[in-house]
């Protein structure tokens, strides 16, 4: 339940924080003004960092503020926010940036005993490190590692997105060897960052500076290599693939400096996502491609976990050399992407009128609002029972909603979706730890598979939405269909046993959802809001009777 109530607490606060401090980041100026290297055209509030850093500091300190490990992580990573806080706002050069990583890195080195002491059997027996190089070793990893996430950062949702499936594996990993610690960091950290993610997928509102790009590499970096050096059953290689892309892209843009004679620290506009939309994609699908390698990485180190250590780094260094080699050759060469006339004329154009006579989002949408409302009050019924504290404050939700219905309808959409946040993840919980006995397996698979179909038209109904403002489609709905399909499908007994797989899916579908009918429904929420006063009753009286 620990693992449960930090994902939420994480999220939930990451969301609350960064509307205020997006608000406070005009008047202190922390924002990221564009010029002639920068994606964006206006400027924008720098402030996400730090609501990503206390929706990670806080559930820590109340729940594990007696670990040691957490403590140095946490003593580590608070290092790291203040210097990319200030470089936020005054700038500092890559020699104060390296100054507040080496501090971090030292920390957690001698404190956390985060240390690179094993290569394990790469040269088919152990090859152990002495001190004298184990320390500067983990140092350089860990301060690559941070401003490789850190140099990624350069589109919307782009760093957020590849380091939340980093983080969702190596959470995992760790939950399957019983390391707590690092288990419940990640939880937090991926909490947080998916928080953030309603506010950074294209087109964004707000950024998250060096203190959460900084952060977040920092604690990819410790994270990855805590896991792998501590347990045997993993390779110490593993971290290639849970951290190597914005390595791979890093090492990329250092040889191409190198070889143009171009100063090494001087930015510029030769990493991965800038030659995608080079090449000739658009935003989006720049940002989607990179999350499709990511996955495909972080999958292949869950699947390949324990392989022997030469197989890994020989698998690494071809992916690593294919995506080095094709990247300079492709630039070298001028490749442009072509947008076929067949396909934009005749296909796309099809679509088009489909589109323009509302024939898609009619049905989509509709099967949307009934699925969405059926599913959230048949999930009502499902547990055996309601504990009476969830009662009372599902009955205090319900009077906070009539209330407002009654006396201030301006406030209805607000308070409709605090409760909606609120009651979804407890309801989905209880339903799944405990279900009547009139939930046979058959109609237990029916309801968990209409998570999916809920989910597709979700995904299909933003996709042909006519609206301008709002929840929109974005790259994040990857990162959603991934978690959906992934997540439930872990080969893992405990996972299956405690279903935590399938719950924190189906909380995600139905969180994803009720976003999409309210921007759907603009400003005409009477079915939501009797959809969610009914709920609230239903759970109430539950809890009364019992």
């Amino acid at each position: 339940m620990i693992y449960f109530s930090t994902l939420l607490f994480s999220m939930f606060l990451t969301i609350i924080l960064i509307p205020i401090l997006k608000g406070l980041a005009f008047r202190m100026k922390v924002v990221d003004v564009p010029n002639q290297r920068k994606i964006h055209t206006s400027p924008m509030p720098k402030t996400g960092g730090i609501a990503i850093a206390m929706g990670v500091f806080v559930p820590l300190l109340l729940w594990a503020s007696g670990n040691e490990f957490v403590s140095a992580v946490l003593f580590g990573a608070g290092v790291i926010v203040l210097f990319g806080f200030i470089d936020d706002i005054k700038e500092l050069g890559y020699k104060a940036k390296f100054a507040g990583q080496l501090i971090a890195g030292l920390i957690v080195i001698f404190y956390g005993g985060v240390k690179i002491e094993s290569l394990g059997m790469l040269l088919g027996h152990k090859i152990s490190l002495p001190v004298v190089f184990s320390i500067p070793f983990t140092l350089v990893a860990i301060m690559g590692v941070t401003n490789a996430i850190n140099l990624s950062d350069g589109l919307d949702g782009l760093a957020g997105g590849i380091s939340l499936l980093s983080f969702i594996c190596i959470g995992y990993l760790a939950y399957l060897v019983g390391d707590v610690s690092v288990a419940l960091i990640s939880i937090a950290i991926s909490g947080a960052i998916f928080g953030f993610l309603r506010f950074n997928t294209y087109p964004a509102n707000v950024f998250m500076g060096d203190a959460g790009s900084q952060l977040i590499g920092f604690m990819a970096a410790i994270l990855s290599l805590s896991l792998t050096q501590t347990n045997q059953s993993m390779s110490p290689f593993l971290p290639l693939f849970l951290v190597g892309l914005p390595v791979i892209d890093t090492i990329t843009v250092i040889l191409e400096r190198i070889l143009k004679e171009r100063p090494l620290f001087v930015a510029d506009k030769n990493h991965l996502h800038h030659k995608l939309m080079n090449l000739g994609l658009y935003h989006t699908e720049s940002v989607v491609f990179i999350y499709f390698i990511q996955a495909c990485l972080v999958t292949f180190a869950f699947v390949f976990r324990s392989s022997s250590d030469s197989f890994l780094v020989i698998f690494y260094f071809i992916v690593s050399s294919v995506m080095v080699a094709g990247s300079i050759l492709i630039e070298k060469k001028g490749v442009k992407i072509k947008r076929y006339d067949f396909f934009d004329k005749v296909i796309k154009r099809r679509l088009r009128i489909l589109k323009e006579k509302n024939i898609f989002i009619k049905v989509s949408f509709r099967i949307v609002e009934i699925g969405a409302y059926f599913i959230l009050l048949f999930t009502c019924f499902i547990p055996v029972a309601i504990p009476s504290n969830y009662s009372i404050c599902s009955m205090a939700l319900l009077v906070l909603n009539l209330l407002v219905i009654f006396i201030d309808r301006s406030w209805m959409k607000t308070v409709m979706v605090v409760s909606l946040y609120l009651l979804i993840p407890f309801v989905v919980y209880l339903s799944d730890k405990s279900m009547v006995e009139w939930m046979n397996d058959d109609l237990a698979g029916l309801y968990n598979l209409s998570f999916g179909f809920l989910v597709f038209f979700a995904v299909l109904t933003l996709k042909f939405t006519r609206r301008q403002n709002g929840f929109k489609s974005t790259p994040m709905d990857f990162l959603i269909l991934f978690i959906a399909l992934v997540v439930p499908n872990l080969p893992d007994q405990r996972i299956q046993s405690y279903q935590l797989g399938l719950i924190a899916a189906k909380i995600i579908v139905l969180y994803f959802t009720y976003e999409v009918l309210i921007g759907e429904l603009r400003v005409n929420l009477n079915r939501l809001g009797f959809t969610t006063i009914s709920a609230l009753t239903i759970v109430s009286i539950r809890g009364l009777i019992g």
